[in-house]
């Protein structure tokens, strides 16, 4: 996979990112949504910690919210500076497509969720209550303390669990709850390309090994 479109498909994936971004955060208000289908919506919620909403003080009682965010992003950060270099690498050593464009959608998806985390805060003042203006005098927050913003909901179908099932019968639930952003799908796709790859590299060492040993019998 060359430079160009290695660079073409990071490019594609931040534009449609932050274009979608920008969209929601400037026409939604916190906790407003937009029914497409039945099956799907654009939900805009902000996210400012891990995966799932999760922060690191809710693990580490001992860590203030602001503490471990600006930790949070820095990590981030740092991460994105290691997957950028692997990327730069494979480049360079001209390695398998597959796992070129699996580094690259992990990267850009990384990057676009960086950018967020790192800007947003200053760039735009809160979404409560009130659709967010860019360039606000009053920025909700400041550099590297930006929430990430996340519109795509997919509740594909909800329902009771079954009384017999132990802690949860008779809940309510729906399925696929959680609500995520292009950048995500980047990096769930990268990262199913990347086990793909895996698999494959696996496969081919084995059968490797299996032929050398059927040329020493």
């Amino acid at each position: 996979m060359s430079k160009k479109h290695v660079f073409y498909l990071i490019l594609s994936v931040l534009f449609f990112d932050q274009l979608s971004k920008f969209y929601v955060k400037t026409h939604f208000e916190i906790g407003q949504e937009w029914v497409i289908l039945s099956w799907f919506k654009i939900l805009f919620i902000e996210n400012d910690g891990m995966a799932w909403g999760a922060k690191l003080s809710d693990i580490f009682s001992f860590i203030s919210d602001e503490s471990a965010k600006l930790f949070l992003t820095l990590f981030r950060l740092v991460a994105v500076l290691g997957i950028g270099y692997w990327l730069f690498d494979s480049i360079k050593k001209h390695a398998s497509k597959l796992l070129t464009c699996a580094i690259a959608l992990i990267f850009s998806g990384a990057l676009g969720n960086i950018i967020d985390s790192v800007f947003y805060g200053v760039i735009f003042n809160h979404s409560y209550g009130q659709k967010a203006t860019i360039f606000a005098e009053n920025n909700y927050s400041g550099l590297f303390y930006g929430k990430v913003v996340d519109m795509l909901h997919f509740p594909l179908f909800s329902g009771y669990f079954p009384n017999w099932m132990p802690y949860v019968g008779g809940d309510y639930f729906t399925f696929f709850n959680p609500v995520f952003n292009i950048a995500d799908i980047a990096i769930s796709n990268g990262v199913g390309l990347l086990l793909l790859y895996n698999s494959k590299n696996a496969t081919s060492k084995q059968a490797l090994t299996e032929n050398d040993k059927s040329d020493l019998e």
